[in-house]
């Protein structure tokens, strides 16, 4: 993301895509992914709608469990960070490495989902890690911003073992927790 985006605008689009990901709704997922890709990385409208597919294919290739491939969600992610680099003149990075990175939040989180043993802290570390790596910041300064995303991620996970009802007050509290963790990310990142 440039340094410079809206952080209640992708927040809420994050939301919205996270509750389609878990109903299956994948064009309504492709709808807020479109949201958040514009929000996030300003990139024209082309490689906007480029993008938000690349994401969306990833999550399709992740979602399955146990049977998912995460090999080919990593290339398409892979895919969509060589997209943002070649959008940017604030981020400079390898894209195999940054979806490595994605992907390991990815990974911790849904291991996280399935075994409570799995420490909150691995999780927070690899957001830490990514953000790191993408926003060239030191790790202290976005540590309130993966913190904030793994509260979003256990009101999520919440709201998914209480049926993924559309109603319910959880996904307020996820969405407030994504708002909150952007707005960290922002305020460390931004220029």
């Amino acid at each position: 993301m440039p340094r410079g985006f809206d952080p209640v605008r992708v927040g809420n689009f994050e939301t919205d895509a996270w509750a389609a990901y878990y109903r299956r709704e994948w064009r309504t997922f492709l709808m807020a992914s479109i949201g958040m890709v514009a929000a996030g990385f300003g990139m024209n409208r082309g490689k906007t709608l480029l993008g938000a597919w690349l994401v969306l294919r990833a999550n399709q290739k992740w979602a399955p469990y146990p049977d998912n491939d995460p090999d080919a969600a990593r290339d398409l992610m892979r895919r969509f960070y060589a997209l943002v680099a070649r959008g940017s003149d604030e981020l400079a990075l390898d894209p195999a490495r940054a979806s490595r990175l994605e992907l390991e939040w990815w990974r911790l989180h849904r291991a996280r989902q399935h075994d409570p043993g799995v420490p909150r802290s691995a999780l927070e570390q690899s957001l830490v890690d990514l953000y790191t790596y993408v926003y060239a910041v030191e790790p202290d300064s976005v540590r309130a911003a993966a913190a904030a995303r793994v509260e979003a991620m256990d009101f999520s996970d919440a709201w998914v073992a209480a049926g993924c009802r559309a109603n319910d007050p959880l996904l307020e509290h996820e969405r407030r927790a994504l708002v909150a963790s952007y707005t960290a990310l922002r305020r460390a990142v931004g220029t």
